[in-house]
């Protein structure tokens, strides 16, 4: 991957940041402006490059509302550490959390910053002079940022302004909701558009998203919309695309060497240093510790209690079968004072620096592909169409073929390839919402923590609070922050 795609020039943020409130229409004298930067393409790729940064402050905290809300994991529960980040991402897994909560708020701001920064790009490049190639696979990727940054707000927040292009006033900046369902047209059309625009993998910049990036973003979204056709009809693409493959070794998938490999189909990029640019997944799902040497073989430069947020659950432990190897791949264990405890261990890798490491983040694998069009064939009726890419991903994890007959019993068999194949990577929370289960599982888990506290890491005398896991129906979608309510009424 060539560092470009990592190191955007920190002005972009300034430049070409989400509007706010506060700014004045003073013509710049001395800094880059939207009507000065945007020439060449250079410039443009710059600009493409500093959208893509919005992506690791995405994911950076992804978890907090992705894996910690669903059954796949829970916190350590840390009676000595009451800080206010620690109570907001407890708050989000207990399903207690409220419109002031930060992690809310991040998630917001970042995806609205990566479309504010799209729609700069697009309202200038088609008038700027440079290779046509060039300029369509640039527009592409702006355009699949933007449609996947719309994907992520619909999904956690429901309906959202949907800005389309640069605000140029104040009243600009402050649009009311638009209806879930036309943002999500607005996101087919931007996918689709993008995928029309971007280059195979293997003609594309490691790192970049691409064709079949794209159809993998469709075929998530017409799978949310119950379009099941559809879905079959863009990943069968991506399938027969001849650009991408499961790895023999799944935990290889995972390594360090095997960055943007033959099965990623997308990923965000990360790079261990000092520049800005790392990321530190290993340390939040390492077991709670102040000493974390025995795990990452890293000498700790503090003394404070670190990790803990991601602690697989009992629930998913015993949900693998027998002999399959992601369990291994993926779980560790770290014995304390004879007491063995769970810990994620796939982005666990050899690094240099405390809390600093070098995995990228998977967010479109070929095995989830596989597993999408196994779902889109049997939601269509289809069942014996989809077990051969279902078994796919089985045989590679060491497991026979299964031999599940029937719509409902196949249905059970995808869930749980899902879970498994993808665990720890922010899909479960949004595939039990999407398939309707979120009520019914997170209510049952809940009720499972409040019984046996101990077993899902309360130290003895505590337990989750009586209000927790209320799971309603109106929990399935985070509340808009406070502040932005207080910025935009109409937003109420």
């Amino acid at each position: 991957m060539k560092p470009n795609i990592l190191l955007a020039a920190s002005f972009l943020a300034l430049a070409l940041g989400s509007c706010n409130k506060d700014f004045v229409e003073i013509p710049p004298q001395t800094a880059i402006s939207s009507t000065t930067f945007y020439k060449t393409q250079d410039d443009f790729t710059q600009a493409v490059n500093g959208t893509y940064a919005g992506l690791r402050s995405l994911y950076s905290d992804a978890y907090v509302m992705g894996e910690m809300r669903s059954d796949n994991t829970h916190y350590v529960f840390k009676s000595g550490d009451r800080g206010g980040q620690n109570v907001q991402r407890e708050q989000i897994a207990d399903f207690l959390e409220d419109p002031t909560n930060t992690y809310i708020a991040n998630k917001w701001n970042s995806c609205y910053n990566i479309i504010a920064r799209v729609n700069q790009i697009l309202a200038q490049i088609d008038a700027a002079s440079f290779d046509e190639a060039a300029k369509s696979n640039l527009k592409g990727q702006a355009l699949f940022l933007r449609a996947f940054a719309y994907y992520e707000l619909v999904q956690y927040f429901g309906d959202v302004p949907l800005h389309l292009k640069p605000a140029s006033t104040i009243e600009e900046t402050a649009l009311p909701k638009t209806a879930a369902a036309d943002t999500y047209t607005q996101i087919i059309t931007d996918a689709k558009d993008a995928a029309a625009l971007l280059p195979l993998k293997a003609t594309q910049e490691k790192g970049r998203v691409t064709n079949g990036s794209a159809k993998t973003l469709l075929g998530y979204v017409y799978l949310t919309q119950k379009q099941y056709a559809s879905a079959e009809t863009i990943l069968r693409e991506v399938v027969s695309s001849g650009q991408y493959a499961l790895l023999p070794d799944y935990a290889a998938v995972y390594a360090l060497a095997n960055k943007n490999s033959a099965e990623s189909v997308f990923e965000v990029q990360y790079q261990q240093g000092t520049q800005g640019l790392q990321s530190n997944f290993a340390y939040i799902f390492i077991p709670a510790l102040t000493n974390t040497q025995p795990i990452t073989s890293v000498t700790p430069s503090n003394n404070q209690l670190i990790g803990g947020w991601n602690t697989p659950a009992d629930d998913l432990i015993s949900s693998y079968e027998a002999n399959d190897k992601r369990k291994d791949a993926s779980i560790g264990y770290y014995t304390v004072s004879g007491v063995s405890y769970p810990y994620v261990k796939k982005y666990l890798h050899a690094h240099a620096l405390y809390n600093n490491t070098d995995d990228n983040w998977p967010v479109y694998r070929y095995a989830d592909v596989l597993l999408l069009l196994a779902e889109s064939l049997n939601e269509q009726g289809k069942s014996a169409d989809a077990l051969p890419f279902l078994n796919q991903v089985r045989t590679r994890a060491g497991l026979a073929a299964t031999t599940a007959a029937g719509q409902t019993a196949l249905r059970d068999v995808i869930a749980h390839e899902r879970r498994i194949e993808l665990a720890f990577e922010n899909k479960r929370w949004l595939d039990l919402v999407r398939t309707g289960k979120a009520i019914e599982v997170m209510t049952a888990y809940g009720a499972k923590v409040k019984a046996n506290p101990q077993k899902y890491y309360y130290p003895t005398g505590s337990g989750a609070l009586s209000q927790s896991y209320n799971v309603t129906q109106s929990r399935l979608r985070f509340p808009i922050p406070d502040r932005e309510v207080i910025l935009n009424p109409l937003l109420k």
